[in-house]
């Protein structure tokens, strides 16, 4: 588990796993219905999107949740803002400005423009994590960070589309005291369990939904709901809304799915039990 917490003395052995305080974690990749953390006891997250070819605010809206379910502080992260011209950044800023009120920082390894002031953000003894596909510049980052290509990157096409270099999570330690989580690309990223924390992902609707004549409203069917008129208005884009509605679905649907399969193992473990007290009596 990156990250995580122990109480250990000089020797090295193990006396205690500490409670974790924050988390980040995805359903398992593929047909398996379970959690797999990816990092713990993380203070911030960056959010990382490439201005080019990953930019995406439907999966950005999936990172905000997750950040949200482990309570972790999130940062939206553009990088490769070298590759675009100034106007198409500012309409991708307002895009993420509608999406979510975190902060929002650019960034080129490229030119060094932001990487000031994304410096400055990494505080001494905070964890901060880095989350994104594949190829948005997040080893090239951490290189840049610590003054030294300590970590294998690949280079980028003749169009600025990145590739996959990172397989396995990797904590170092920056000059400044900070602690830097890189992660592998996500290519999957699915909801388990997240509960209200996916109302917490959309912050724009969770506020309308204060307003909706039931405290319950799903926001489907239900009379007088805030969040289906302010879509009637086109106050609240129906793509947001389709996407919040995509969310809790499939938070809902994995987390039964979950719950079914611990009564599934606990009713299998009773049949255990009896068919083992049955040969011994």
């Amino acid at each position: 588990m990156t990250a995580q917490w122990y109480n250990d003395d000089a020797s090295a052995i193990i006396h205690q796993v500490l409670p974790r305080k924050t988390f980040l974690r995805r359903k398992t990749p593929g047909q398996a219905i379970d959690h797999q953390m990816i990092a713990a006891n993380v203070d911030t997250a960056f959010l990382v999107q490439s201005c080019h070819f990953d930019f995406n605010p439907r999966r950005l809206e999936r990172y905000l949740v997750m950040a949200a379910d482990g309570h972790v502080e999130p940062v939206v992260l553009l990088t490769k803002t070298d590759l675009i011209a100034t106007a198409a950044l500012e309409t991708m800023l307002a895009i993420i400005r509608s999406v979510t009120t975190a902060t929002v920082m650019t960034l080129s390894t490229v030119t060094g423009s932001g990487f000031a002031a994304l410096q400055q953000r990494l505080l001494p003894g905070k964890t901060y994590c880095l989350l994104g596909s594949s190829g948005v510049g997040k080893t090239t980052l951490v290189n840049r960070l610590i003054g030294q290509e300590a970590f294998a990157t690949q280079a980028v096409s003749s169009t600025g589309e990145g590739t996959h270099t990172t397989t396995r999570r990797q904590l170092v330690v920056l000059h400044s005291g900070a602690m830097l989580i890189d992660t592998p690309g996500l290519r999957e990223l699915g909801i388990l369990g997240a509960g209200d924390e996916v109302d917490r992902g959309f912050e724009d609707i969770a506020a309308l939904s204060a307003r909706c004549r039931y405290a319950d409203c799903r926001h489907v069917h239900e009379p007088d709901c805030a969040v289906r008129a302010a879509v009637e208005r086109g106050e609240l884009p129906e793509d947001r809304y389709a996407s919040f509605l995509k969310l809790k679905k499939e938070s809902t649907y994995y987390g039964m799915s979950q719950l079914e399969k611990r009564h599934k193992d606990k009713a299998f473990g009773r049949l255990v039990k009896s068919v083992k007290k049955r040969r011994w009596d």
